[in-house]
Parts: C-alpha cells; structure tokens; sequence
C-alpha cells in the first residue's frame, strides 16, 4: 500500500470530489435524450447510467496513462499542483451545473492541470504535441465527427421506416434507444473515469508514492468508478434539460441516432488514448440529429451560450488553477486559504441553485427562459432545410409541423366567400 502525506490525501479527495462532479455534470451526454423522448424515467434512466459508468471504469487506462504521462512533465509536479488544478476544474463545473450549460469536464481538467503546471514550473513542462493531437484537435473534431454521423444516420432512419406503422416503429427506437444509451454511459465511464484515474495517479507519482510511469492501481480504478456513478446517480438535471430540450426537440429516432452516433465517437477515442470531451460528442450528435429531421429546428440561441463556453473552459479553469497555484505556494497556509476558498465557494454556488430547483419532476419542462419552446429558424437550420430530405413517412410526427383544421363557426366566412 503506498504510503501518504497529509497533502496527498487531501488531493486524492479532491480529486474524487471532481469525479462526483463530473458523473452528475455529464449524466446528460448519456441519458438526456433518452429522458426527453419518455423511453426511460428519469430515475430509471440515471440509475441505469450509474451501474454502466462503473462498468465501464474497468475497461481500458489508455486514457488515464493520456493524462498522467503524457500531458505535462511528471518531473518536478508537487501534490499542490495537482490539487490547484483540480480546484480550478471543480468550479468551473459548478458553474455551468448551475446555469445549465453542458461544457467539457474534461477540458476543465485539462485547463486546470496546464495552468497550475505553468505556473508551478513554466511552460516548458506542458507537452504542446500532446496537448493539441489528443486534446485540441479531438476537442474540434469530435462534435462534428459526431453532428454529422448523427444527422446523417437520422435521415436514413426516417427513410428506411417511412412505410413502417408508426406505433410499433417508435416502439422498436424507444428500446434501441435505451440500449444505445447505455452504450453512451459504458463509453462515459471508459473515458471520464479514467481522467480521475490519471490525475491521481500523476498525484501519487508527484508525492513519490508509487514509481513513474505507473498505471494507475486498482484501488483507484475502483475509487474513481464508484465516484463518477454516485455523481450520475445523483443526475445533472440542469443540464439534461438543456441537452434533451434546450437544443432541440428530439423524437426517439433522433435520439437513438445521436446516441449511437456519439458512443461510436467515444469509444473509438478511448480506444486510440484521446482525451475526448463526451459533452462535446453529445452535443453535436444531439443537433446534428435535430437538423436530421424534416422540419427539426436547433435552437441556435442556446447552442451559441455552449460554444461559448466550449471556448471558455481550458482558460478559465487555467486561470484558476494558476492563481490556486500561486497562493498553494506560500506554504501549508496558503493551501488551506485554497481549500476553504473552494469549499465555501461550492456552498455558495449549490445554495444559489436551490432558488429554481431543478429535478427529476420537472426536467422535461422546457418552457423556461433557459430553454424556450420556440425559437425561429436560424441561418444553418433554413440551409439544411434546403436540401432534400427524407420523404415523409408514418413513422414521422408530423403533427408539430400540419396546423389542425379550425372549428366550424357558423359567423365565420365559407372558402368561397369573396371580399
């Protein structure tokens, strides 16, 4: 068993702690969908992602060996450091739980981890080619991997099942949609639980308890799954309302396109070591299934507040992370001044969210001022409009886009009247 500091365990809790944020901040990459389109209750839904998370935290270390070799220089890294960047990704993901916005995690990790390097020994120990081949590069690519494998593979569906009777083709995609989703949550937790995993592990190897270039030990594997599938449990509902209704409205075609599409992107990148951000898959398989659809509308006013802080996080949570840095390294004060900071900040920012609550009742109500029900067509939604789509068949709903013929008024003029 390695042997422990004071600080190292207090990093090893922190970084727990940011695994549990993680599970409830990325529940809706797996289960928004499907909670939107009633294949699964909410509870159901997120107790399901729970157990497949855990699952899926013993599959590979691909991803934690990405993180706790490959990202920044290992020599030279004290425990403060890691416990400055850790401090900077759990604020950050507090506060886009707290106004709904699904940003990366991982990128909060990522941003942490690089400011609290930088400015504990320089730039010089970031590693730039891993940072942009296997951060930046997926981080771009991955959405529009996804958006388009989504969008596209939503049109072949409503193609193939445009002569299907439409009860029993919504009842066949509402169960490959649960087993789609819980692919996404076995993908999830193959690739979210493992960043806990390699931060730790880089923690352990800074405070020399166990040697360089180890895999992480299975204490920690089982730590970081446990943790991840009880902050899923607890489900993000904030943010699963603006991933299964903010962005668009989703029939269970689209949903089980956009999962599919998404866990087919996660998983390959966990395969191949790439920090891949599962929010951003989500999300561009989420819209790009909405455009799929004929006559679907993303609602680019709220899909332009998450690119902006896609954009935003490995900065922010930087800057953060920096600055947590630099007071950890007045001494043994200024690291409890940094624990007490992020403590009574979290406080803070869970208090401030018990003014609108937020739950598994009322998840799907969408008319809010966070996601309205209407919005017009944007730029990019009238432009795939004009391309030809997919005949419509008994499988579509096309009752959200024919008006209902109005009541009989005897006072009202016939269709023949003249003016």
């Amino acid at each position: 068993m390695e042997s422990f500091s004071l600080i190292l365990a207090i990093v090893v809790v922190t970084a727990l702690a940011f695994d549990f944020t993680n599970g409830f901040h990325d529940t809706a990459n797996a289960m928004a969908t499907t909670i939107s389109t009633g294949a699964l209750r909410p509870k159901v839904a997120v107790a399901m992602s729970a157990v497949l998370n855990l699952v899926g935290a013993f599959l590979s270390v691909e991803v934690a060996n990405t993180i706790s070799k490959g990202l920044v220089d290992e020599a030279g890294i004290r425990p403060e450091v890691i416990f400055a960047a850790l401090v900077g990704a759990i604020l950050w993901n507090l506060l886009t739980w707290l106004v709904g916005l699904p940003s990366s995690s991982s990128h909060a990790l990522m941003g942490g981890l690089i400011g609290a390097t930088v400015a504990s020994a320089g730039f010089g120990a970031v590693h730039g080619d891993v940072l942009v081949t296997k951060v930046l590069i997926p981080a771009i690519a991955a959405p529009l991997v996804a958006g388009v494998a989504a969008l596209l593979a939503t049109r072949l569906t409503y193609r193939m099942g445009r002569n299907a009777d439409a009860k029993s083709s919504e009842k066949g995609y509402r169960a490959g949609q649960i087993a789609s989703a819980g692919l996404v949550s076995l993908a999830h937790g193959t690739n979210d639980a493992q960043k806990t995993m390699g931060i730790i592990t880089l923690a352990l190897v800074a405070g020399g308890a166990v040697a360089p270039d180890s895999d992480p030990p299975m204490w920690v594997i089982l730590s970081a799954g446990i943790a991840i599938a009880l902050g899923t449990y607890l489900g993000g509902w904030r943010i699963i309302r603006t991933m299964g209704k903010g962005l668009t409205d989703l029939q269970p075609q689209q949903g089980f396109a956009a999962q599919t599409s998404a866990a087919t992107v996660i998983l390959a990148s966990s395969h191949l070591g790439f920090s891949l951000s599962t929010t951003h898959s989500v999300s561009g398989a989420v819209m790009g299934a909405g455009l799929g659809r004929k006559g679907g509308v993303v609602r680019w006013s709220t899909a332009t507040r998450m690119f902006v802080a896609w954009g935003l996080t490995l900065p922010a949570a930087a800057l953060v992370a920096a600055i947590a840095e630099w007071v950890c390294g007045f001494g043994d004060w200024g690291t409890a001044v940094v624990a007490v900071f992020l403590i009574t900040s979290s406080a803070a920012i869970w208090k401030i969210s018990r003014r609108e609550i937020v739950d598994h009742t009322n998840v799907n109500d969408h008319d809010t001022p966070e996601t309205p029900a209407e919005e017009p067509a944007g730029v990019v939604t009238q432009a795939i409009a004009a391309v030809t789509p997919p005949p419509a068949g008994p499988s579509e709903d096309l009752s959200a886009t024919i008006p209902a013929p109005a009541a009989a008024d005897p006072q009202a003029p016939s269709a023949t009247s003249t003016v």
